[in-house]
């Protein structure tokens, strides 16, 4: 068995156009592509029995797949008590991205209707 393996440049299939959505009627543009580690990072602490540090995963997920313009944007919305952004929303909007990103379906949100 060989000790040495060459693996490429493995993004070069990869589709790398924008992906935004519409929340409140603004739009907000992510990255155009996900790296494998953020995915796997975020898949490890958003299934932590800590509601916390589900949450956590959850903020830190926003912040590094939404462009900064979008981010700081999207911030300001979703603290916003007079245009509400529920649990539920943002997990189906983490679902869709991911769905976006990995193209394929999710399995659904494994987070409750509190956020843990």
């Amino acid at each position: 068995m060989a000790r040495f393996k060459d693996f490429g440049n493995p993004d070069e299939g990869v589709v790398k156009e924008k992906l935004s959505f519409k929340l409140h009627n603004e739009e907000f543009e992510c990255i155009s592509a996900i790296p494998g580690k953020t995915l796997l990072g975020f898949a490890e602490a958003s299934s932590s029995e800590d509601g916390g540090e589900s949450a956590k995963a959850i903020n830190k997920f926003f912040e590094k797949i939404l462009i900064p313009e979008s981010y700081n944007r999207f911030e300001i919305l979703a603290e916003d008590p007079d245009r509400l952004v529920t649990v539920e929303t943002l997990a189906e909007i983490i679902g869709w991205i991911i769905e976006a990103y990995t193209d394929r379906p999710t399995q659904g949100s494994e987070l409750s209707s509190t956020g843990e």
